[in-house]
């Protein structure tokens, strides 16, 4: 079974990079710029990850990921909060997400943190990553 990864980013470069990683390693993508109405969306395309911008229009990161988390029907889907900037740990505590991604990452750290999440590899309590050097 593919597991399929819902991408919330307003940057079509993002959104096409992201996918373009994802499927190369076996992944169903969906890409979304906007946040109008998460829930709708996601009780229609029914993602097993999603990926979260912060600074996505309409409800935002934030809101969208504690609505997603505070409703049965999305609640134990995995969300990968991601962000550029410093403060993307505490923007993904904020926001009650399982796992944060910051930008700009590796190609290995996207595919890495979508598979834990996803359950395809092992988790190793790890739910930070850094940007690559």
């Amino acid at each position: 079974m593919t597991a399929k990864v819902l991408i919330f980013d307003d940057d079509p470069d993002i959104l096409e990079l992201c996918s373009i990683i994802l499927r190369d390693k076996g992944y169903e993508t969906v890409g979304v710029t906007d946040c109008r109405d998460p829930i709708r969306r996601i009780e229609e395309i029914k993602p097993d990850v999603i990926l979260m911008d912060n600074r996505i229009p309409d409800t935002g990161g934030i809101e969208a990921t504690q609505l997603i988390k505070k409703t049965e029907t999305t609640s134990r889907i995995p969300v990968i909060f991601f962000s550029a900037g410093e403060d993307v740990e505490w923007l993904a505590e904020q926001a009650k997400a399982d796992y944060f991604l910051c930008k700009p990452f590796g190609l290995g750290e996207l595919e890495n943190i979508v598979a834990m999440a996803a359950g395809i590899l092992p988790n190793e309590n790890i739910s930070k990553t850094t940007p690559e050097n």
